[in-house]
């Protein structure tokens, strides 16, 4: 797997299919690593270059001691870093939950490397600040649990079954990355003008009415809900999402 040196961390990716068309880049969801993609990139990658990697924190990328390595800034350069280290300016800019807030987060730093959004059960942030306290609130209690207990407190999702998995690593990245501290991700949506594919799973019923709000605010979005899937419908899923993904990739490249 290539390794990418980012001020002394150690950032992991992989590469997967021909430089044909517009690449796609991928990144997983909170406590999970880029093996949530194994059921997709095959499919995905047919015709594209297709590049999974591990968030700071997770997986096979190092889990810094000190936290301020973990921000949303942070991330977002370390996807800018990767598509350079690929030769790639410019690319469709997808992922899952927290993935989905980072591709929009890039796309608000990196309007000009983005050539499409693909955003899966995820939301924008939150324009007010009481909600946004509650949810620095439960941030903060993830990373006291990842601390006090240790992988206990890993969720049961599909998408965390692969690991590895660093509790310290964890816990800082939901102090750091999960941690929200502005409205500019939210605020930025109507500025969107590439095209943009909003996925939720049909069973994800806290995710379903941020996917209509994404696809109301983000001019010509579109939407699509997989039937059979909770909050990870690549995985619960993987041939209609694959399905979803790959005709809208087409349409884009």
């Amino acid at each position: 797997m290539p390794t990418l040196d980012r001020h002394g961390i150690s950032i992991v990716y992989q590469v997967h299919g021909p430089s044909l068309r517009t690449p796609l880049l991928l990144t997983h969801g909170y406590s999970a690593t880029s093996a949530m993609w194994e059921a997709n990139v095959a499919a995905l990658s047919a015709a594209r270059e297709v590049v999974t990697w591990d968030l700071r924190g997770h997986g096979h990328s190092d889990s810094p001691d000190d936290g301020a390595a973990y921000s949303r800034a942070t991330a977002v350069g370390d996807m800018a870093a990767i598509l350079d280290d690929c030769g790639l300016s410019r690319a469709v800019v997808g992922g899952l939950s927290l993935g989905g807030y980072l591709s929009l987060a890039f796309h608000l730093r990196h309007p000009e490397r983005v050539a499409g959004l693909v955003l899966c059960d995820t939301g924008p942030g939150f324009a007010r600040d009481e909600p946004r306290s509650q949810w620095n609130t439960w941030a903060e209690a993830t990373a006291d649990a990842f601390e006090q207990t240790g992988l206990e407190a890993l969720a049961g999702g599909p998408e965390t079954m692969t690991g590895p998995h660093n509790p310290t690593g964890l816990a800082l990245a939901a102090r750091g990355m999960l941690r929200q501290d502005d409205a500019a991700v939210i605020e930025s949506l109507p500025s969107i003008a590439v095209p943009t594919l909003v996925v939720v799973g049909a069973e994800d019923r806290p995710f379903l009415r941020s996917a209509d709000y994404l696809a109301a605010k983000i001019p010509g979005a579109r939407k699509a809900v997989i039937r059979r899937a909770g909050h990870v419908p690549n995985v619960e899923n993987p041939s209609d999402f694959n399905d979803v993904v790959r005709a809208f990739l087409d349409e884009v490249g």
